[in-house]
């Protein structure tokens, strides 16, 4: 066999490069996509709580969109091109939502939602996108757990964000940080 079709060299390569990525990549940032924004507009003192509520979800959309849209969504997705080659590798993740209320001394709402990442779901993007690109299936999965994730979060915090209202600690500075984590299983 000459060296270049030599099986053992090729993985040999293949774990040199999935190690030196994973080296350059960070210390388990790599596996993160977060999304931050900063609402630094009051609303009027007369507001309702109803208008009040609608100020904070749009402040959670706008860091889900950045979320979505980041280059680090881009990267995890790329972490997935060898799911569909194993058929037992998956992935676990998260997402929070954190919410900061910055002018009030009221302490960080906070809620999570896990997800769980098949290969059986790589191949049902790869139906519906039509392309054989796993970073692009992956990225259609990651942003639909995104979604859900920030969805599934918001409701559990949406209790505590309505005694925040109450205690009006949303007339301030408002700051929102939706992340998403994911990792192999192993």
């Amino acid at each position: 066999m000459s060296y270049r079709t030599n099986p053992d060299r090729i993985l040999e390569n293949i774990d040199r490069q999935r190690s030196r990525l994973e080296e350059g990549l960070g210390g388990g940032l790599d596996r993160q996509a977060i999304g931050r924004e900063l609402d630094t507009e009051l609303p009027d003192v007369d507001a309702t709580n109803p208008e009040r509520l609608k100020r904070i979800f749009a402040i959670v959309e706008r860091a889900y969109a950045k979320a979505a849209q980041g280059r680090e969504l881009g990267k995890l997705a790329a972490r997935f091109r060898a799911v569909g080659d194993i058929p037992d590798h998956h992935a676990r993740g998260d997402v929070s939502v954190s919410i900061q209320y910055l002018d009030s001394e009221r302490p960080d709402d906070v809620g999570m939602a896990p997800f769980e990442i098949l290969p059986e779901r790589l191949v049902e993007a790869k139906k519906e996108t039509k392309t054989s690109r796993p970073d692009i299936n992956a990225m259609k999965v990651l942003r639909l757990e995104l979604r859900n994730g920030v969805l599934a979060a918001y409701k559990k915090v949406e209790p505590r964000i309505r005694d925040a209202l109450r205690d009006r600690a949303d007339m301030g500075h408002v700051a929102v940080q939706v992340t998403m984590d994911v990792r192999p299983v192993e």
